[in-house]
């Protein structure tokens, strides 16, 4: 009897850090494993999130069963929102993941509608042909789970972001004895997050954090301001417990990160110390020395708490004298720019600031290459796939993965979009499938071809033109010169002479013969033509050209 080959497409998240999703396909089955978003970079201007191109599954929407979630973090979750209304299919996450999922869920109005369960440590279920078991593994939020996935075809391990920390914030270590049990079991293919797959050793436990934290905060002079992920849980816990051996109150700024310690103290993931919480108006009246705030904005997100604090442009927020602001957390690939934007503003205004590159206020969650190596030999994987990462990332991790006794076939270095087929009799590469990146200009999608991202990029590069031709309403003629204004394009001193010279040359390219109707569109493009000619040659420009016909 012939087994049903197992598809694996990666929908995102591979070859990028972010807007990560995995597809299981097994015959008339597809289970999804996470469901995140990117932010993007500036070479998507006005772009808010990006979130992956679904088509795939929207195709075989009859096929879906579910989305798994390993963990809370928005690269694995954000995109629900936008793809459940389209893939109406029950949501599977460990018990954090399931309260952030439950507050971004009720922000956009589609918690009545969504169908949220529980994964629960060490207990299997079905979905359809597949046999899921989640086990714990340590991350900087709480509940970060792998998963291990039976299917007729043979055992996937998949171990979400993970490393190996003995002294995690919350106690819960990665569970070593569920990946050799897996190994021991037979794992047909293992696919292992490879963000930090470059860097040699082990990653530093949380707790170095902490200890650095604590000094920070009780050597400041004055207020701390933290910025950090609002789903960060565990972080927020240390910055609680630092506030309260040095005596100091802690407000809480920006909306989801104050939605976010609400339902982790409800749920019993953050626990307060008792009178150390306070409300931002409160901090406010209080000594600077007496205070810490945790805001958003560790990311120089434009509308985040700590950015608007960095431009003096918050409410209830200013920087004081001697304030102390901590950005605990690394830039995410492509935020470089914008963070050290927030970074030299604070400056600016004061702060005394403190980043990852010169404190050791944040440690990454994921492995370095001798965790991956421990991974690697307990589970024994026959195929191996890297996940999660920028592409050298992936490439390292494969690498790594031949090294430790994986054969060289068996080795799938694949990126968003590529299919890999396994089975008991053997692995191959499929045909690519359409993936990549829809963004999304508020709640407006945008495919990454749009050609309205184009007509941004030439607005941000070269500015606008603006061409307004007046045209006889009866003949089409046009009666005079054009009128030429310009924005964001030079304010060279030529430019005046230019515009006049191409106000002439474009009056002289029309037709003077009387046409009815008007044909608009010819004339356009005719004004087009001539101007982008005469700008690149006479000024090496290629401004968006804007032609605009008034009947007289």
């Amino acid at each position: 009897m012939t087994t049903t080959p197992l598809k694996l497409i990666p929908l995102g998240g591979l070859g990028e850090i972010g807007k990560n999703m995995m597809a299981l396909e097994l015959g008339d089955d597809i289970v999804v494993v996470d469901c995140g978003i990117l932010f993007p970079g500036e070479d998507a201007p006005g772009v808010d999130l990006a979130i992956p191109n679904i088509s795939y599954l929207l195709e075989r929407r009859h096929k879906v069963r579910a989305i798994l979630i390993t963990h809370g973090h928005e690269d694995h979750t954000g995109a629900l929102p936008f793809v459940l209304p389209q893939l109406r299919v029950p949501v599977y996450a460990p018990r954090l993941a399931y309260g952030l999922i439950r507050v971004k869920l009720r922000d956009y109005r589609l918690l009545d509608s969504a169908d949220l369960r529980l994964i629960e440590e060490g207990t299997r279920f079905r979905v359809g042909p597949f046999e899921i078991e989640g086990f714990r593994v340590s991350h900087s939020i709480p509940d970060a789970f792998g998963l291990a996935i039976r299917t007729p075809a043979g055992l996937v391990v998949h171990t979400g972001d993970f490393k190996i920390d003995y002294t995690p914030v919350d106690g819960t270590t990665t569970d070593l004895r569920a990946l050799g049990r897996f190994g021991e079991e037979g794992v047909l293919a293992l696919l292992s997050d490879s963000t930090y797959a470059e860097m040699e050793g082990y990653t530093p436990s949380e707790q170095v954090v902490g200890d650095s934290l604590m000094q920070a905060i009780g050597e400041a002079p004055a207020r701390v301001l933290v910025a950090t992920f609002a789903s960060l849980i565990s972080r927020i816990q240390l910055v609680l417990n630092a506030a309260e051996a040095h005596g100091r109150k802690v407000a809480v700024a920006g909306r989801r990160m104050v939605d976010n310690v609400a339902m982790a103290s409800e749920m019993g993931y953050i626990k307060q110390p008792p009178g150390v919480m306070v409300s931002l108006q409160r901090a406010n009246q209080l000594p600077p020395e007496q205070v810490v705030l945790i805001t958003t904005g560790s990311q120089g997100e434009p509308s985040s708490a700590m950015v608007r604090i960095a431009n003096d442009d918050h409410r209830q927020i200013r920087i004081l004298p001697n304030d102390t602001v901590i950005i605990s957390a690394s830039a995410i690939p492509g935020n470089e720019k914008v963070v050290n934007r927030t970074i030299n503003n604070l400056v600016r205004r004061g702060a005394h600031v403190l980043y990852d590159r010169i404190a050791k206020v944040h440690v990454h969650g994921h492995a370095a290459r001798e965790e991956l190596k421990t991974v690697l030999t307990l589970t024994k994987p026959r195929f191996f796939v890297p996940i999660h990462g920028e592409f050298k990332g992936l490439a390292a991790h494969a690498a790594l993965a031949r090294q430790m006794g994986v054969e060289e076939d068996n080795v799938f270095l694949l990126q968003d979009g590529d299919v890999a087929e396994f089975s008991k009799s053997g692995g191959r590469r499929l045909e690519k499938v359409v993936a990549g990146n829809v963004f999304l200009d508020g709640v407006n999608p945008i495919d990454a071809d749009s050609s309205l991202l184009e007509e941004r990029r030439t607005l941000a590069n070269d500015g606008v033109v603006i061409i307004v031709l007046s045209l006889d309403r009866h003949t089409g003629v046009p009666v005079e010169e054009p009128e030429i204004v310009s924005s964001g394009f030079t304010e060279d001193s030529t430019r005046d002479e230019v515009f006049s010279r191409m106000a002439a040359e474009v009056f002289d390219s029309l037709d003077r013969r009387p046409v009815y109707p008007i044909d608009v569109g010819y004339i356009t493009q005719k004004v087009k033509k001539t101007a982008r000619r005469i700008l690149y040659k006479d000024m090496g420009r290629r401004p968006m050209i804007v032609p605009v016909t008034l009947e007289v």
